[in-house]
């Protein structure tokens, strides 16, 4: 019982992160646009709230400049995809390297520092991922914006011929995603690994991507699939007697890789799930 219960809760501090990237890249998604720079975005807000609090013994303060920061980061991939009609996934690539590179860039003379006053790893930033897992399902399903920001997903022309905004909701809905990647990178450095270090993210963006997908796309369906990653990560070094480490380090993306491959698979009822036009840019009175 109490390796279950040390699993579970392990899980939960490691799936945080994967959780706040997630929902944000399930919003924007919802409104047709991908962003493949979670990455990135992650690695920004894990730097900028490392600093923050380092200069201020605030780390809520550095939680909510890595929410800028990330947000503002996602701006531009809007701008890009959004008004420029620019590849998604081209621009998506581009702003995750660039993330990385000027995070570690800035980063240079704060490698290793331990943070002096860090959250702890279960804390209310755990809870509230759980809540907003909540809020977002019934923002998206059981709201008048949530169905606006779907239609918007699937079918803009026809959003479009509503009235609807459809530039305005997919900016909110990508800086949306932008303040959570944010947010879920600051955790990782005020609370889960106290201190700054180069590429700390270690790929979570890409697996906060595949959660996004391997949830269908709900809110709710993405706590799982964070607390299932978050488990395999904790068992990786659990199992470290028992199977080759090599192996076990390779079981979180060896996992990714796997969800995917079934994910895209099985286009069953669950599949039907993604958003018409997702990746697709938007061209006013094209059809």
């Amino acid at each position: 019982m109490d390796v279950l219960l040390v699993t579970f809760l392990r899980a939960l501090a490691f799936g945080t992160p994967l959780l706040w990237a997630a929902l944000g890249e399930i919003v924007a998604e919802r409104s047709g646009v991908v962003n493949l720079g979670v990455e990135g975005m992650m690695l920004l807000g894990a730097f900028f709230a490392f600093a923050t609090a380092q200069l201020t013994g605030f780390p809520a303060l550095g939680l909510g400049v890595a929410a800028l920061v990330g947000g503002a980061a996602a701006l531009v991939h809007a701008v890009v995809c959004v008004r420029l009609r620019g590849n998604q996934y081209v621009s998506g690539l581009a702003l995750g390297m660039v993330g990385v590179g000027i995070a570690g860039l800035l980063g240079r003379g704060w490698e290793g520092t331990p943070l002096r006053t860090p959250l702890p790893e279960l804390s209310w930033l755990t809870l509230s991922g759980l809540v907003l897992s909540g809020v977002v399902w019934v923002f998206l399903y059981h709201s008048r914006w949530g169905i606006i920001l779907r239609s918007v997903g699937e079918s803009p022309a026809a959003a479009d011929a509503q009235g609807v905004q459809v530039f305005l909701v997919r900016y909110l809905a990508v800086g949306f995603g932008g303040l959570t990647a944010g947010i879920a990178g600051g955790f990782l450095s005020v609370a889960y690994r106290p201190s700054w270090t180069e590429g700390m993210t270690a790929g979570m963006g890409w697996i906060a991507i595949a959660i996004t997908v391997f949830s269908g796309w709900d809110p709710l369906r993405a706590v799982a699939g964070s607390l299932l990653f978050g488990a395999l990560f904790h068992l990786s070094f659990r199992l470290q007697g028992f199977v080759a480490p090599e192996l076990l380090k390779m079981a979180p993306y060896l996992g990714t890789i796997l969800v995917l491959t079934v994910a895209t698979a099985r286009r069953g009822a669950w599949w039907q799930e993604v958003p018409e036009a997702l990746g697709a840019p938007y061209v006013r009175g094209e059809r």
